[in-house]
């Protein structure tokens, strides 16, 4: 139903009070809220109805509603019915065809404006637009209609935020974003290759808590979520200032766990909660897996950031701009000269006493 509360739907499936909550706490951890937000977030989620939502796909790899097939905070079945009331996805809706159409269109019609959009995939714009029709419309016609009367405009996964890989140079079907191929829509972009669906689900909380989207960065991402660079926080930072690099696939660094910027990690540029949402409910992330960050949140990564493991050319925020090898050898010289320094204290302290007691064994008797 369209007129119940978040809350109410989630007593009707025998959701406990205590799990209620548990939910209301990950969403204010999510949003980088302190734990004294947790009481608006439950009485919001109590007294406003649940949103509206349509999910269009377009070009992609529906990597973005795998994601969200597979969340866990809340699972996706409680996303789908009590947390919105999703009236339109091709992949998981019950009607098909003519009735799916028009599903969609009678949310257009008489819901104008309050109702979400979210868009998974980028837009074809070249030739009309005839390299990703459904149901006899072009991606960007349908774009345009249904996002152009939305409240708002969710773009998640990088496709959808501004073409992703289906705009890597050359760009045969001219993919773009949300946003610019529908200048007019209010769009909030949720980069990812995929999305982690919690920041979508944290999303919709915020506006049903706050009656407002979350503040945002100049690429139109909530700072909650993209406001921190992934190297800030990632557990591989320690050896990145230790100077310790993978140099190599399998090599012992690679085994212990050491910084993986040297094969191309672009955490230093990128910026992304995955380190402290993770993915696969909540276990892991590519670079704690042992993958290099490709930056896949970036806008137009794939042209700006260079091949996924190439190094890039200078550490950010290093003063003087020195490379990791640099780092490394400068740090392994301050190393050895600690180590040398201390073998000559240790040798001082321990042979200095012994020498004196040489020096009168030596001296001869009167």
């Amino acid at each position: 139903m369209h007129d119940e509360s978040v809350m109410k739907a989630l007593t009707q499936k025998g959701v406990s009070r205590r799990d209620f909550l548990k939910f209301c706490t990950t969403m204010a951890a999510t949003l980088a809220l302190p734990s004294s937000f947790i009481p608006k977030i439950a009485e919001a989620l109590e007294k406003k109805v649940k949103p509206v939502v349509l999910w269009l796909e377009f070009s992609d790899c529906a990597g973005d509603s795998e994601s969200m097939l597979r969340a866990t905070k809340p699972t996706i079945a409680e996303i789908v019915l009590d947390v919105i009331s999703l009236e339109y996805h091709e992949t998981i809706m019950a009607p098909s065809g003519k009735a799916a159409e028009k599903s969609k269109a009678d949310v257009v019609k008489n819901l104008k404006g309050k109702y979400i959009a979210i868009v998974e995939g980028a837009i074809p714009m070249k030739d009309g637009g005839i390299y990703c029709t459904i149901g006899g419309h072009s991606a960007r016609d349908i774009a345009r209609e249904v996002c152009g009367n939305a409240m708002a405009t969710l773009a998640v996964g990088s496709c959808a935020s501004w073409g992703g890989v289906a705009s890597a140079s050359p760009n045969p079907t001219g993919c773009v974003g949300v946003k610019e191929a529908v200048p007019n829509a209010t769009v909030v972009n949720l980069p990812g290759c995929p999305v982690n669906v919690e920041n979508i689900t944290a999303t919709i909380v915020h506006f049903l808590t706050f009656g407002s989207l979350p503040a945002l960065d100049s690429d139109l991402r909530p700072l909650f979520g993209y406001g921190k660079r992934i190297h800030d926080n990632c557990e591989r930072r320690m050896h990145f200032d230790a100077g310790q690099f993978v140099r190599k696939w399998g090599d012992e660094g690679h085994r212990l766990g050491w910084c993986l910027y040297d094969l191309g990690c672009k955490g230093p540029e990128a910026y992304h909660n995955c380190p402290t949402v993770k993915y696969n409910e909540g276990t892991s992330w590519p670079v704690q897996s042992g993958h290099p960050c490709f930056a896949c949140a970036a806008s137009h990564n794939w042209d700006v950031m260079g091949p996924i493991y190439s190094r890039l050319p200078n550490v950010p925020g290093a003063g003087y701009q020195v490379t990791a090898d640099k780092i490394g050898l400068g740090l392994a010289a301050v190393a050895g000269a600690g180590v040398a320094a201390h073998a000559i204290l240790r040798g001082i302290q321990t042979h200095g006493p012994k020498d004196d007691q040489e020096k009168k064994e030596e001296k001869p008797k009167e």
